[in-house]
């Protein structure tokens, strides 16, 4: 995306307070209390068992096993007083290996020295100052994002971050205004901001709740000699009763290679459309995935969480060229029995129609389970202890694993 088309919409953002008639100071920085007043606090301790096995004795790196302590510390300032407030986040990492030896070196948790050995530990910290006009605020450096077009991804033992900025605006009700430019990206499994060696990325886009059933979001994102990226979602929730609904959920991708094509040449569509009944403590969810083009879906260097359809579960994405996929799941919420806390979750997905160079009619399929829970009360309240287990097979795309993760988060509010 191009230079003046930011600055033009940055002009729209900026400019929706007049055109609309808002008052000059809005609710969330006339509230303001202060920098040091609404500041806050947060460390969180994850323990993370990761062991995937893709039973190939053939292979040097065919098992992987690891256990580690990771710790985020996140520091938010408030805003200053007065019709513009200031303030400053900041954020410092530090993964420690505790076991996971030779022979085991296919660890997707930890940096890898040069000889291909886990290292036993590693960090990184960043800062962003951050700036609020009504309920307008840019942050501007290190920060995490989620968003459907570039994403931060916090699904192993540390986070991924970027570096740049970003405009957040929420000056309608119902409506988010998202415009970015990011110059670095670093992977949760490194040190350094910048591990990714991204060039640059522009995102645009915003979501529109029309009624509290009832929302959509439009996305675009530019990674500079990697690709493009659009993106659409709808999402309606329609209430049967007082303990019953049918909620639908609709999403789609189209990514285009560009530039020196880093990320290879990239020519797809994904979408896929979800539906979930839920009935007290139950749902059932069926999905449906469909890619189409001349390649698979393709992200990474927009982050490793850009990946807002169904069937993208714990191992596969079911994204390979021309893949289609259902999915069944069922969720349990025990809190209906007795047990607060407790949640069950089981999801069979199955994909064919797969094409690579050796078949135009590949499969594969993967089952997942997962059981959580949080405690609570007391001095552990708020302690999570998750474990899920995948299992995934298919020949079209040589593989054949198992795999079990063992989470253990522990959230602290110090202040």
């Amino acid at each position: 995306m191009g230079t003046f088309k930011l600055t033009e919409l940055a002009a729209c953002v900026a400019g929706s307070v007049a055109v609309l008639g808002v008052p000059a100071v809005m609710a969330d920085q006339a509230d303001s209390k202060g920098f040091i007043e609404d500041s806050s606090l947060k460390i969180t301790s994850r323990t993370l068992y990761f062991d995937r096995d893709w039973h190939n004795s053939g292979s040097a790196n065919n098992y992987s096993r690891d256990t580690g302590e990771g710790l985020t510390a996140r520091f938010a300032s408030g805003f200053t007083q007065g019709t513009v407030g200031f303030g400053i986040d900041s954020f410092a990492l530090a993964g420690i290996k505790f076991d996971g030896g030779d022979g085991n070196n296919a660890s997707a948790s930890y940096p890898k020295d040069s000889e291909g050995h886990t290292e036993d530990n590693f960090s990184k910290a960043g800062v962003a100052l951050k700036m609020r006009v009504s309920n307008t605020v840019l942050k501007a450096g290190d920060q995490f994002v989620a968003l459907p077009v570039f994403a931060t991804d916090t699904g192993r033992l540390l986070p991924e971050s970027a570096s740049g900025f970003l405009l957040t605006s929420k000056e309608i009700s119902g409506l988010e205004l998202n415009l970015g430019h990011f110059t670095e990206l670093s992977s949760q499994y490194a040190s350094g901001s910048d591990s990714k060696r991204l060039k640059s990325a522009d995102v645009i886009g915003g979501s529109y709740a029309f009624t509290k059933d009832l929302s959509a979001a439009l996305y675009y994102s530019d990674i500079e000699d990697n690709f493009t990226k659009k993106y659409a979602n709808v999402n309606f929730v329609q209430a049967l009763s007082d303990n019953q609904s049918l909620s639908y959920d609709f999403n789609i991708y189209h990514t285009d290679s560009q530039g020196k094509e880093l990320s290879g040449f990239v020519d797809n569509t994904i979408w896929s459309f979800a539906t979930v009944y839920a009935v007290g403590a139950h749902s059932f969810q069926v999905a449906y995935q469909r890619n189409s083009g001349d390649t698979g879906y393709v992200y990474g260097a927009d982050g490793s969480a850009v990946y807002n359809f169904a069937n993208s579960i714990q191992y596969s994405d079911f994204n390979a060229k021309n893949e289609a996929s259902w999915q069944a799941r069922y969720d349990l919420d025990f809190a209906a029995y007795g047990v607060p806390g407790l949640s069950f979750m089981i999801r069979y997905v199955r994909g064919d129609n797969i094409e690579t160079a050796e078949t135009k009619d590949g499969r594969e399929w993967e089952r997942n389970e997962s059981l959580k829970y949080v405690f609570q009360s007391g001095a552990a309240k708020n302690l999570g202890i998750q474990i899920r287990h995948a299992t995934n097979r298919s020949s079209a795309l040589d593989s054949n694993l198992d795999e079990t993760r063992l989470i253990v988060d522990y959230p602290i509010n110090v202040f």
